[in-house]
């Protein structure tokens, strides 16, 4: 024994017990069940999102496609398009983080009656077509709006940057509200009642110990509104007027112009300024600690009862949700109305259109779809988030990034790329012998009537979500829970499947959430690979807009509205555990 381990022993050791173990150059087992379930993901990613970018760019790397890219810098017109792009992305990211957040604070800290309530308005907007809303809010406050012309005499123009602003805040909003409120109710109130014992005050107990333990979910909220402002394409093309964005641009240039190249090149610029978000998160973020959830015993929650916390607050929540309700209000009364506004008489014609023909079969599909992509993006989700903070050392930024790929780029494009790739079989040619990997999954030859690229689509756009609040509720989880089930001898997958998974609950069921309603309510990729074999409800919807049949596509949203909510209270039941693990973890502590 050498010096060093004799000097070891004492302190390694304890009175009467066997020395340990010698563990001096002894390999660690290699973790075949992580390593598989990594190559499986890395090649599920490829199919969904790496083959069908590869065959955009492949398009966008050509010499014209370059010349594309290099006039967003020197024509003075795309270079404005750009700045457009950025400035939307930021204030929608910023507004919506602290509207999701201020909710969600409210939501989970604060005293009060009708929380069931209170929460599945906040929820609202996810359930319905963002262009919808934006309808709505152009009947309610447009130029001949109901309140702004019809009661307040007012001549306003609300197409541009402010309308878009005020449309995808509300819009977006909620995913950041359900990233902060699992995040808020995961949080220790042992840290709270510690620092109310060394004599801080409220105030300063949010500032220095609760916003600090949000970090993760700040940077995730803003990193996702970001993304999806700029990604957006239906909420431009309805309010945005003469506000054009990168994502509109690469838009009428594949569908107006019929230039595969163009579009692609401006959807590669859109990447840029969705992985600098990406980078400068991972390394705020990376360096700071945010474990809240130890397994030990927590403290009682304490509420904010006050009046002079409890009534700002709550006001402030009452005030956002009366206007999210007065713009459902607007398209549920919309659905029972000839035209809203100019002819107000009661009718159910509407209804009638929408539940017969290709109305009929459009709802059908786009839920049976919808259910079936939900699932497998919520699990996909939480296995990427655990393998990118508990698993993967090296290149779990990278793996991060690909996953998040499916929402950095604009809808449009991913409707082309798999328009492009999937039309025909995937083959590939190994010493002479030609080998299927994959059938055509749309286009005119489409799978299923194209059934099978929607659920690619519907997984690849809701994973990103679901992996976001899943890291970020890792994040708060001490490793040495599972660390101290996998010394029981519990492989990683056991650990996920039955420590990790329970314990991160409600970002799982956020994911869930997210995902059938992202799902439902799907509209840029889903345009591209529809056959008339499978009807998608959006499409539907924005063919009424385009019409003029507001009526109908108010009735298409109330129907969808009544669906998600509907699927999303059954979600909620089945996955509400009889007791919370965590409980479990501190009572056996």
């Amino acid at each position: 024994m050498t010096a060093a381990n004799t000097a070891a022993t004492p302190a390694n050791t304890t009175l009467g017990a066997p020395p340990p173990a010698r563990v001096r150059g002894r390999r660690k087992a290699f973790d075949w069940p992580t390593a598989a379930v990594v190559v499986v993901v890395v090649a599920i990613l490829g199919i969904l999102i790496i083959y069908p970018l590869a065959s955009v760019f492949g398009q966008a790397l050509s010499a014209r496609g370059w010349e594309v890219v290099r006039s967003t810098l020197t024509d003075p017109v795309n270079r404005q398009i750009v700045v457009n792009t950025f400035v939307l992305g930021a204030v929608v990211g910023v507004l919506g983080t602290v509207l999701g957040f201020l909710l969600a604070y409210v939501q989970v800290k604060v005293a009060f009656t009708g929380k069931r309530w209170f929460h599945l308005l906040c929820l609202l907007p996810v359930v319905s077509p963002p262009f919808a809303a934006a309808t709505a809010i152009i009947t309610l406050i447009g130029r001949r709006g109901i309140i702004t012309h019809g009661m307040l005499g007012l001549d306003t123009n609300i197409y541009g940057l402010p309308g878009l602003t005020i449309v995808l805040v509300m819009s977006f909003f909620p995913v950041a509200y359900m990233n902060f409120k699992g995040m808020l109710e995961n949080l220790d109130p042992a840290l709270d009642d510690a620092s109310a014992n060394l004599g801080a005050s409220k105030w300063t107990t949010f500032w220095k110990v609760t916003l600090p333990m949000l970090v993760p979910g700040f940077a995730a909220s803003f990193l996702l509104l970001f993304v999806e402002a700029i990604a957006d394409l239906a909420n431009p093309l309805v309010i945005g007027g003469d506000f054009t964005v990168l994502a509109s641009r690469a838009y009428i240039a594949i569908t107006g112009e019929y230039d595969i190249v163009a579009g692609s090149a401006y959807s590669l610029v859109l990447l840029m300024p969705a992985l600098l978000v990406f980078v400068v998160q991972q390394y705020w973020v990376g360096r700071r600690s945010t474990v809240s959830v130890t397994g030990k015993p927590a403290g009682q929650k304490r509420l904010i009862t006050h009046p002079s916390g409890r009534v700002p607050l709550l006001a402030f929540g009452v005030l956002v949700l009366s206007a999210i309700v007065l713009i459902y209000l607007t398209v549920i009364v919309g659905a029972f109305t000839k035209i809203l506004g100019i002819n107000n008489e009661f009718t159910l014609a509407n209804f009638q259109y929408v539940l017969s023909g290709i109305g009929n079969e459009s709802i059908k599909d786009t839920t049976l779809l919808a259910l079936i992509a939900t699932p497998i993006a919520g699990i996909l989700g939480m296995l990427m988030a655990w393998l990118v903070v508990r698993k993967v050392k090296r290149g779990s930024g990278l793996l991060d990034f690909l996953g998040m790929l499916g929402l950095a780029v604009p809808g449009t494009v991913v409707g082309i790329g798999y328009a492009i790739a999937f039309n025909t079989p995937l083959r590939v040619q190994v010493g002479g012998t030609t080998y299927q990997l994959l059938p055509a999954l749309g286009g005119g030859a489409a799978m299923f009537g194209g059934a099978v690229a929607i659920v690619m689509v519907y997984v690849i756009r809701s994973l990103p979500s679901g992996q976001r609040t899943g890291i970020a509720a890792l994040q708060q989880i001490d490793p040495s829970i599972d660390e101290a089930a996998a010394s029981l001898g519990a492989e990683s997958t056991t650990v996920f499947r039955t420590v990790t998974l329970p314990l991160i609950r409600p970002a799982f069921l956020a994911g869930l959430i997210y995902a059938f309603a992202r799902s439902m309510t799907t509209l840029s990729p889903i345009i591209f690979i529809t056959t008339p074999q499978t009807q998608i409800m959006t499409k539907q919807i924005l063919a009424e807009v385009d019409a003029g049949r507001f009526g109908n596509a108010f009735a298409f949203c109330t129907l969808l509205l009544i669906i998600v909510l509907s699927v999303m209270g059954l979600m909620s039941l089945l996955l509400r555990g009889r007791n919370d693990v965590r409980t479990q973890i501190g009572a056996g502590a």
